[in-house]
């Protein structure tokens, strides 16, 4: 079942203001880096929002989605993909092998690749589906026991047989800094990692910190509350 709602134009006009206010910050930011605002991609985080404050940012303009859980997405965007054409949805949520079919069908770009078994998982989908979506490999920066993603140490030998074991379409690299830490040494780490490896996509920086990001390098911000405001949990 799809989410469908009528915003009002007091949410309408909130979210247009919200998405001109992030845009005018990465500009703000990219023309202080010198670097070009268009090289940044605005991905709009709507998980756990109400579906009018979506219709409201689909109404301002916004095409560019990113989604963590596949079944709350699923519920949200099929319809939205036979209404918007130009629509791209970004996973940005941990993924798990036996949900990575469903991943590949609705999903245009995986930004969470961060083990040989979901490698080796994609690997075989891709060939067998005939769709290959752009990854991202998520790296752990922190090396938090808890978080998902690879370890600094580990990244190089698994981009490598990501790229030639698995021949998967890595783009970039991504990462979630810890909660407690200065975000800005993060970025640039990633940066490091992704120099060496002839990457140049960086999915990195939030809504507290996308600025940072961007100053850092960042060609894909995900910016969830600083757009939709702060998410309601049912």
């Amino acid at each position: 079942m799809t989410e469908t709602a009528s915003p009002t134009p007091e949410i309408i006009a909130t979210l247009r203001a919200n998405l001109a206010d992030v845009q005018a910050k990465i500009a703000q930011a990219a023309k202080d880096a010198e670097r070009d605002a268009a090289d940044v991609n605005l991905i709009a985080v709507s998980k756990v929002q109400p579906a009018e404050r979506i219709q409201a940012a689909l109404l301002a303009g916004h095409r560019v989605f990113g989604e963590n859980r596949i079944q709350e997405a699923e519920g949200r965007w099929s319809q939205h993909r036979e209404q918007y054409s130009d629509l791209t949805l970004h996973l940005i949520g941990p993924l798990q092998t036996n949900k990575a079919r469903n991943a590949i069908t609705l999903f245009d770009v995986i930004h969470t690749l961060d083990r040989p078994r979901l490698a080796s998982t994609l690997a075989r989908l891709f060939d067998e589906m005939g769709r290959q979506l752009p990854c991202y490999i998520e790296v752990n920066t922190g090396s938090e026991p808890q978080k998902a993603g690879v370890l600094p140490q580990d990244a190089d030998a698994f981009i490598k047989a990501c790229r030639e074991e698995y021949q998967l379409p890595v783009i970039g690299l991504m990462c979630i800094p810890p909660a407690d830490d200065v975000p800005a040494p993060h970025f640039a780490f990633l940066a490091d990692i992704a120099k060496r490896n002839g990457l140049e996509k960086l999915s990195m920086g939030m809504s507290a910190d996308y600025a940072q990001a961007v100053a850092l390098g960042a060609t894909d911000v995900r910016v969830g509350s600083a757009i939709f405001g702060e998410r309601v949990y049912t």
